[in-house]
C-alpha cells in the first residue's frame, strides 16, 4: 500500500512529511463546532484516491454519539474554554 515511499528521494519524503504534518495540524487545531465534522481534507492526503464509504447513523444513535464525544472532551480537556456560540454564527 505504501510502496510509493520506497521510490521517493529524501527531498520528496521530507515534502511528504511536511504535507502530512500540516494536514494533521489542521485536524488537531479544529475547535468549536468544527470538532463535529468529518475531515475529508485529511483523507485526501493519502495517495490512494478512493471515495470514502460512509455509513451514517440514524438520528437517535448519532445524537447519543455526539453526547458521548462531548463528554469525552470534558474528561480529556477539562480546562478547555467553554463557548456559547451557536453553529453558523459568524
Amino acid at each position: 500500500m505504501d510502496d510509493d515511499l520506497d521510490s521517493m528521494t529524501r527531498e520528496a519524503l521530507i515534502d511528504e512529511i511536511k504535507k502530512l504534518r500540516a494536514g494533521i495540524r489542521d485536524h488537531r487545531d479544529s475547535t468549536g463546532h468544527d470538532l463535529c465534522w468529518h475531515h475529508p481534507a485529511l483523507w485526501s492526503l493519502l495517495p490512494e484516491k478512493t471515495p470514502p464509504s460512509l455509513e451514517v447513523p440514524e438520528w437517535p444513535q448519532f445524537m447519543r454519539g455526539c453526547i458521548k464525544y462531548r463528554q469525552s472532551l470534558d474528561e480529556q480537556c477539562p480546562d478547555a474554554i467553554r463557548i456559547a456560540k451557536e453553529f453558523g454564527d459568524a
